[in-house]
């Protein structure tokens, strides 16, 4: 259970921060936080806010939809910018700092736009549970100079749901998400061709109505994570049949299922050995 007063609290904090700034860029995944984020940002500053959504073959189309969506319905200036970050050696080679190259491309892309729209600040949704685990693109967002109006509130994820739910927001209940890339253990290399097989098959279990999983991509093998809701639907023999035979038919040789189940980040298990 959350301290309702208290989010309400950070809210205000929140607002307050926001009400300080002449213009905003904000970088817009179309997620739980940044949503929250842009949001209240509109509320505060109409159209001196413009939310930018970086497009690349990392980012499931989806979710690009679905921020292009909300900003429209809003009435809030949007723009998608797409992103390059995805030719870098750095990023397609997988290292452990994968993250960093990639979000120091962006962020020189979104000042460039800053700079261009007489945009003084650019502000991206990261919250406080960000830092329980390895997040290598906080460093390249802090060396920007970009702003976390949400860390600086000290708001949570848990808080950030629920003055979501309060706002109407259709994003509350969305399940987390990450780019693609995250899927693929470090070091082994990206390829558009095993983010389409990821991509698609991910695509393949929301049609058939899991909401929270990952299929992790080692090689030709999908390791596939998913909740306790969603254990029990895998394994029925129907199912699990088809999205055997339809991840087969995607490129992989290999299906498993994880018996621990959906775990964010589970990736970075490596990092810590």
């Amino acid at each position: 259970m959350i301290d309702i007063d208290k989010a309400h609290r950070k809210k205000l904090s929140l607002v307050e921060a926001l009400k300080s700034l002449d213009s905003l860029l904000i970088a817009y995944s179309g997620g739980v936080d940044s949503t929250f984020l842009l949001a209240v940002a509109h509320e505060v500053l109409g159209p001196r806010v413009l939310a930018v959504t970086a497009t690349a073959a990392f980012y499931p189309a989806h979710e690009v939809r679905g921020a292009i969506d909300f900003a429209r319905r809003h009435g809030i200036e949007h723009l998608v910018l797409p992103s390059e970050a995805g030719r870098l050696p750095a990023f397609r080679a997988n290292p452990p700092d994968r993250c960093y190259h990639c979000k120091s491309f962006l962020f020189r892309k979104l000042k460039e736009v800053a700079e261009d729209r007489g945009i003084r600040h650019i502000a991206h949704g990261a919250n406080a549970d960000d830092s329980d685990d390895y997040r290598p693109g906080k460093k390249a967002a802090e060396e920007a100079g970009a702003l976390a109006p949400l860390l600086d509130a000290g708001m949570n994820k848990e808080e950030i749901r629920h003055l979501s739910r309060e706002m109407g927001l259709p994003t509350w209940n969305k399940p987390a998400m990450a780019c693609l890339a995250s899927r693929i253990p470090y070091g082994e290399p990206i390829t558009e061709a095993n983010l389409k097989m990821i991509e698609e098959a991910e695509a393949f279990l929301a049609a058939k109505g899991f909401r929270q999983f990952r299929v992790r991509c080692h090689g030709s093998l999908a390791r596939i994570e998913v909740d306790e809701d969603g254990f029990s639907m895998i394994t029925a023999t129907p199912l699990r049949e088809a999205v055997a035979s339809k991840l087969k038919e995607l490129g992989f040789l290999y299906v498993s299922i994880d018996m621990e189940g959906y775990v964010t980040g589970s990736l970075n298990r490596d990092l810590k050995k």
